[in-house]
């Protein structure tokens, strides 16, 4: 595995899984053929000894269970072939996204708050935005969970995840084994509605149910052998136990269907969580995030997949009372419903308290693989170094992770604790881009993932910006008002801890006098308060406060005019912007 160049990976391995694949497709055709055969010479051969009848029950016994051992084997080859087409599809997505096609995945926008700290104002979600290029997610509380995490604005123990992360990175086959199982997870109905139908289910079977289907099985095959053998001549007492059997199940049938309907519906999330439960079981890890994760689905005595697996069968073989004949039968001479509903409700008891906990280790490793994956899909990035110094960033070469590489134009930056940036720049000069930038990095950082840049120290430090405010028709609000409201939260949550803010074009919703009074006094009441962070704005004349306050700042980003063109170079300078160009672009445009 070359970590240089991720793309080799993913070209070969699609390559491998796509041969897989095309084997285990031979296989199913050859089995789908051998079952025919075997259903059509069983029938031939119990017609053929039908005046013999127990020679006929013999082979037709042993054709069915011939016929359901290649049933098996179908199944399970065709789950093999499902797996490694999820694969294929893996390798070939990430193969896309690299060369920039990924705007029709998931793009996250229920995600969207407009009254978070900053997912708005920084593409966090929606078309285009970091979670869209990054979600890997397979299940629906994996992706819950990666935008809890990217939403958390979280500066404890980054280092912790900054490990998890680096040591997911390296392991690509375990990931897309992971995802690939996980994306087999047939959702009908969301973990959170599976935890609480646990939590409050009835027992209904009592205790002593336990014995009662294994002694009327016992009776039943007594029964059988002495008819076969001549000891009980009346045949018709075959009956008659078997609509006792059937009288018995049908007092619990209620209970038992409801109880099947609930189970029907996730009996295909616990076949698969099983499975990835075993994949976190089995591997071995080395961080301590992941191990304290893995311990907490194993103990000393039992483990979180071989558990989920009792439940699992338990459940497929109640699913079999939906055969006509496995069900009369079954349970006539078997009790199959009450002994497996017994089975299901022990578990139940036993080990409802501990789902929550289980569910929520799949879920954070199918959150965390997407971070490793995008660790490994970029090697050209770095972590951060942690520091507790004065420097909030210290970042050489730091860029936008979302722009075109060949395109990116990286600046260095440097922002101590309780420096203010103001920041101007001719329309479309880079002002914006580099406010997402800096507020990518605190969140990309914080998360515990790798920044686009060549180094940076970091100290960790929690993000608020107001970069886009609307009004709403809906609260009845003014943009003015809106931006207000979004000051107002700005200042309020500054005063319990420190926050890194950024700001762009404050107070648009008044006239320009009246804006550039109250753009000084807010920044003035920010750098009152040792905050740190940037404003961009279009107003020159609040670049005078670099002169009456030490810690403020003016950078700008410049534009020229050659050759009547403009030409941006997007570099952060130091100083203030001399170069606008909305009258060059109005007359550029015909506007004007």
């Amino acid at each position: 595995m070359k970590r240089s160049n991720p793309q080799e990976y993913y070209k070969e391995h699609l390559e491998l899984y796509k041969a897989k694949s095309k084997h285990l497709y031979k296989r199913i055709a050859m089995l789908s053929i051998f079952r025919v055969l075997v259903f059509l010479a069983t029938c031939f051969a119990v017609y053929m000894s039908f005046s013999h009848w127990q020679l006929a029950i013999l082979v037709g016994v042993v054709g069915a269970i011939l016929f359901l051992y290649l049933l098996s084997r179908y199944t399970n080859v065709k789950h093999q072939k499902s797996f490694y087409d999820a694969l294929v599809k893996i390798n070939t997505d990430e193969i896309e996204i690299a060369s920039g096609n990924f705007y029709t995945r998931e793009k996250g926008l229920k995600y969207q708050d407009s009254k978070h700290y900053y997912s708005l104002d920084i593409d966090l979600f929606g078309r285009g935005s970091f979670f869209q290029f990054i979600n890997r997610t397979k299940i629906l509380e994996g992706e819950n969970m990666l935008a809890d995490i990217l939403k958390a604005n979280d500066i404890n123990h980054v280092v912790s995840r900054q490990e998890a992360i680096k040591e997911l990175s390296v392991k690509p086959e375990w990931r897309q084994f992971y995802s690939g199982n996980a994306s087999l997870v047939a959702v009908e109905t969301p973990a959170k509605a599976i935890i609480n139908w646990l939590a409050g289910y009835n027992v209904f079977l009592p205790k002593w149910m336990k014995w009662l289907p294994m002694i009327f099985s016992l009776s039943s095959l007594l029964l059988f052998s002495l008819i076969t053998f001549g000891t009980i001549t009346n045949q018709a007492f075959l009956g008659y136990w078997l609509l006792l059997g059937l009288a018995i199940t049908g007092f619990y049938v209620k209970r038992t269907n409801e109880l099947s309907s609930n189970a029907d519906k996730v009996k295909d999330t616990f076949r698969q969580y099983a499975i990835l439960l075993d994949l976190i079981e089995n591997e071995t890890f080395q961080s301590n995030l992941l191990k304290q994760k893995q311990h907490q689905i194993t103990s000393d005595t039992e483990r979180a997949s071989v558990v989920f697996k009792k439940l699992s069968k338990a459940l497929d073989a109640l699913d079999n009372r939906n055969n006509i004949i496995g069900a009369v039968f079954g349970n006539g001479l078997f009790l199959t419903d009450i002994k497996n509903s017994y089975r299901i409700e022990q578990w139940i008891s036993r080990y409802r308290h501990k789902v929550a906990d289980w569910f929520e280790v799949v879920s954070f490793f199918d959150a965390y693989n997407t971070l490793g994956n995008y660790t490994f899909n970029h090697p050209e990035f770095v972590f951060p170094k942690i520091s507790k110094g004065n420097n909030i960033i210290e970042a050489k070469s730091l860029g936008h992770p979302l722009l075109d590489k060949t395109k990116r134009v990286a600046s260095d930056v440097t922002i101590n604790n309780a420096e203010f940036f103001i920041v101007t720049g001719a329309n479309m000069a880079g002002k914006s881009t580099f406010l997402r930038t800096i507020s990518l990095h605190i969140v990309m950082a914080n998360v515990g993932l790798p920044v686009c840049a060549r180094s940076s120290i970091y100290s960790p430090v929690k993000l608020i910006t107001s970069m886009r405010t609307s009004d709403s028709l809906t609260d009845d609000s003014s943009y003015f008002f809106s931006e207000l409201t979004r000051l107002k939260f700005i200042v309020d949550t500054i005063n319990k801890e420190p926050y890194f803010i950024v700001l762009d074009e404050i107070l648009k919703g008044t006239n320009s006098t009246d804006k550039a009074i109250g753009s000084k006094k807010f920044v003035e009441k920010l750098v009152a308060t040792s905050t740190t962070g940037i404003i961009a704005t279009h107003d020159l004349s609040l670049c005078a406060i670099e002169k009456e306050l030490d810690k403020v700042k003016n950078f700008y980003f410049d534009a020229e005019i050659i050759d009547d063109e403009l030409y941006f170079d997007y570099k952060l300078k130091r100083g203030i912007c001399k170069n606008m160009n909305a009258s060059f672009l109005l007359k550029k445009m015909q506007i004007v």
